[in-house]
């Protein structure tokens, strides 16, 4: 077998490209680790930007929850109030529409008078408005009757003024129809005659 020698020339030549190899290598090596340094540092940024974003995000979305949250209730608490209303104002037409007989049922015993004849009517006519009176009240409507009372413009209607030295001034001097509330809340004023001041 023949074995080649080298010569000083040929390893000069192997050295120079050994030392061309290197240096490419050496300048690649350099140039990956400064785009990943670069790219790392791109990363980290984005990274920041988008965790900043989300963080964002999360708290739009936390507060965007708590105001429905704060409606939803509301919503229930008018809801509730609104079925309470219902439930204590539902008969308030009716009712309304039940102060007429009332009223009708006043006049009737007013005209008996004291007659003895008429007497077991007028009974059974004073029983009845009772009885009525009483289904009234049961949903609380309440009667408002302010004779001797101090005029009060929320409760009462003054239809007229008079001069009545032996009543105190501005109160009601005569009732010439009844009010009534239901559960506190005014349904029809009262008519009075009051005392000049």
């Amino acid at each position: 077998m023949a074995h080649e020698e080298q010569t000083p020339q040929d390893n000069q030549q192997t050295e120079s490209v050994n030392d061309e190899q290197l240096d490419a290598a050496t300048e690649t090596a350099e140039k990956i680790v400064d785009e990943n340094g670069e790219s790392e540092e791109q990363n980290a940024e984005t990274l920041a930007q988008e965790l900043a974003a989300a963080v964002a995000e999360v708290e739009s979305l936390k507060d965007q929850m708590l105001r429905i949250q704060a409606e939803a209730q509301n919503v229930r608490r008018r809801a509730e109030q609104d079925v309470e209303k219902a439930h204590k104002f539902g008969v308030e037409k009716f009712a309304n529409e039940m102060l007429p007989i009332v009223d009708s049922l006043e006049r009737a015993i007013e005209a008996f008078g004291d007659d003895e004849a008429l007497q077991p009517v007028r009974e059974g006519v004073e029983m009845t408005m009772k009885m009525f009176l009483s289904g009234l009240e049961k949903f609380k409507m309440e009667q408002v009757s302010p004779l001797g009372e101090a005029f009060d413009p929320a409760l009462h209607q003054a239809m007229s003024m008079v001069d009545a030295p032996d009543a105190e001034p501005n109160s009601v001097i005569a009732v010439m129809q009844k009010g009534y509330t239901l559960h506190g809340r005014l349904v029809r004023p009262a008519m009075v005659v009051v005392a000049k001041g």
